[in-house]
């Protein structure tokens, strides 16, 4: 076998498994050329399991780069964590205590929903998953996932136009305006 039908033989599995690894194309196409590399500099043609070993190193490419892209990530949350303490200073007593009441507010409708609903919110949009990553983490069809998400978003939404309407009405009882 040479070279070439090596590459046209497993470039698609290789592609694909960087481009679930990674969710980026462009680096997807980018770590497929290396794994090519890294296979045509080393002895492949005495490989045994020849596939599995191409993603092995498809793999561990794709891992590397996941742990760069990490630390740069975490690199700017800290200069964002550096600046949003310098911003907290000079923003008003006002503004935190509303930032604080939001983000209470929705951690009490986060805790109102149900476990199938609450771990398709939370892998959407603490975990950042795909719709079809949710679903195989959770097991479900897809469908599934869209209409949870939907259902939670939809409760939720309710849940808070009933607290609003509600503080609202409380005010006027009251007379604070």
């Amino acid at each position: 076998m040479s070279e070439r039908e090596l590459f046209d033989i497993y470039n698609k599995d290789v592609y694909r498994t960087c481009y679930h690894m990674l969710q980026n194309a462009q680096d997807a196409e980018d770590v497929c050329h290396d794994v090519f590399i890294t296979v045509f500099r080393q002895d492949w043609r005495s490989v045994e399991h020849i596939r599995a070993w191409i993603l092995r190193i498809a793999m561990n490419h794709s891992l590397n780069i996941l742990r760069k892209n990490r630390t740069k990530r975490e690199k700017q949350e800290q200069i964002q964590i550096q600046h949003d303490q310098a911003t907290m200073v000079i923003k008003s007593v006002n503004t935190i205590v509303m930032e604080k009441a939001s983000a209470d507010e929705l951690q009490e409708q986060l805790s109102l929903l149900p476990d199938k609903l609450l771990a398709v919110v939370t892998l959407r949009y603490v975990g950042d998953l795909s719709m079809a990553e949710i679903a195989e983490t959770l097991n479900i069809p897809t469908g599934t996932v869209k209409s949870r998400l939907h259902k939670a978003l939809k409760v939720m939404r309710k849940n808070m136009e009933r607290n609003e309407l509600y503080l609202v009405k409380g005010e006027k009882r009251f007379g604070i305006n």
